[in-house]
């Protein structure tokens, strides 16, 4: 015979409005009483029934999650914490990926609007047209990206960048290469901010690109660093960076010796490089936890224009070193 949420509200103490809650909205019950209620229904074998639950509530304890391209390593580690966070509050995840395309992205918000209670968005590159004409289908967080009067978690990508300058000139770079991404990422702008910094320090910035945020684009972008006779290099991202690592290696360029390298995201990867890659921690699973709790405040209309604001911080490795005299 099925458990139901009877017998877990008996054998665990509480009512059963008690653990109704502390199943779909934790947030809502102490931390004791949670703790006892998961523990009793894990023990009990108990299932919550959410096709009943969305028949009283009008939910589907669905939620979708839009990425702009899955082949990017920055985004499964955002995807773990958004999965661990749903899955504790008893919510299913659905998942889409929108090619780097601002009008995909417009396309699969409107295709989940009936079958999801709200949507994140993460690193959205749809134009402020196209969010207009999404805004109001269903609820929406945004990841890395600020819409006026929208809930969003902004990572630190200004402050990452000007951590990256200030680690550079420190080692005595007075010129360094900027490797735009995407015409259209709201996060290149932010870093493009950071390197504002550079000006303290009498630093020289070359910007180049746009480009791709791809392995590809940073091989191509490699040759362009070198012609421009900087010594350092500050990637869109670890994607790129590590683009740059391979093909300054075909050259025979030593890293850092006569060229020191930074990324951004911190992917797993970067660690693994050879040399490692120096690189800027955006906290991507805690943004993707955040984003979760962001969203089902909204849904529960508490708190719902709050903005969390993540730290990041400088992951020093192999990649950088002194400036080549």
């Amino acid at each position: 015979m099925a458990v139901t949420i009877q017998d877990v509200a008996k054998a665990a103490g509480v009512s059963v409005s008690t653990v109704s809650r502390a199943l779909s909205s934790p947030e809502m019950v102490r931390e004791e009483t949670r703790a006892r209620v998961r523990a009793v229904a894990e023990r009990l074998g108990y299932r919550p029934n959410l096709a009943a639950r969305g028949l009283i509530t009008g939910r589907t304890a669905n939620l979708g999650v839009i990425v702009p391209d899955l082949t990017n390593p920055f985004f499964p580690s955002m995807l773990k914490g958004v999965q661990a966070r749903a899955r504790e509050a008893a919510h299913a995840v659905f998942l889409a990926d929108s090619q780097e395309d601002g009008a995909q992205e417009a396309g699969l918000v409107a295709a989940m609007a009936k079958q999801v209670d709200g949507v994140i968005l993460c690193a959205s590159r749809m134009t402020e047209p196209q969010l207009e004409e999404v805004l109001g289908l269903v609820p929406i967080v945004f990841i890395n990206r600020a819409v006026p009067a929208r809930p969003s978690v902004i990572m630190d990508n200004a402050g990452g960048t000007r951590q990256a300058v200030d680690h550079l000139a420190a080692l005595g770079h007075r010129h360094a290469a900027y490797l735009n991404g995407p015409r259209s990422s709201w996060t290149n702008r932010e870093r493009r901010k950071g390197l504002r910094r550079a000006e303290r320090h009498g630093m020289k910035v070359t910007h180049l690109g746009p480009f791709a945020p791809r392995f590809e684009a940073g091989q191509q972008a490699a040759d362009l660093v070198l012609a421009a006779g900087a010594t350092a290099v500050i990637a869109y991202n670890d994607v790129m960076a590590l683009g740059v690592l391979a093909r300054l290696a075909e050259r025979g360029v030593p890293v850092p010796a006569r060229m020191s390298v930074v990324g951004c995201d911190d992917i797993s990867f970067a660690a693994m490089a050879t040399p490692a890659l120096t690189t800027v921690d955006l906290r991507g699973e805690q943004a993707g936890r955040a984003a979760v709790d962001t969203l089902l405040n909204v849904l529960a209309e508490r708190d719902g224009t709050r903005r969390p604001a993540l730290e990041s911080a400088l992951i020093v490795r192999a990649s950088t070193g002194p400036a080549p005299t």
